[in-house]
């Protein structure tokens, strides 16, 4: 019963991982480097990655690369035996207004041992921190699209358990 709730989690922390990021750029000018770099904590365990390609720089309408964050082109990497790969590209919209944005989906399926479990999370909002383009997520939940039995219906994600940075 361990074993499922951590891939769980980390289910549903790479969903977030997908999302998420450490270091703080002003607001006004858009970043030149067009990455960012995700961090998602769910259940004890911890998935991060860093330098994932995204197609524009916030606040511009951007889609992030799976193939620069998923292993081998990336280096998303979970602790506690979990692997992980996203299976699409996540498109964001920013409202700087508002200091938000909005993930339309999030499909990451995440194994350990033989146990695979893939989910799914849409309309994913997270809040700006301050004049950063640091994005902490609100609560939300992902829907098991397939996947062993041992994997639960839905797993979810509280608010600030994952981080978004584009740098």
């Amino acid at each position: 019963m361990k074993r499922t709730s951590r891939i769980s989690g980390t289910t549903a922390l790479v969903a977030a991982a997908l999302l998420c990021g450490g270091t703080a750029v002003a607001a006004g000018p858009a970043p030149t480097a067009g990455l960012v770099d995700g961090v998602i904590v769910v259940a004890g365990n911890t998935c991060t990655w860093t330098n994932g390609r995204t197609s524009a720089n916030p606040p511009s309408a951007l889609t992030v690369d799976r193939t620069s964050i998923n292993r081998p082109g990336g280096n998303l990497a979970c602790g506690g035996g979990i692997t992980a790969s996203l299976n699409n590209n996540p498109a964001f919209t920013f409202d700087d207004a508002a200091g938000t944005a909005r993930t339309d989906l999030i499909d990451i399926t995440g194994q350990q041992s033989f146990i695979s479990c893939r989910y799914k999370a849409t309309n994913i909002t997270w809040n700006r921190e301050g004049t950063s383009r640091k994005y902490v997520n609100q609560a939300f939940t992902a829907t098991k699209s397939s996947g062993s039995f041992l994997c639960p219906g839905s797993v979810s994600t509280p608010a600030g358990g994952a981080t978004m940075l584009f740098h």
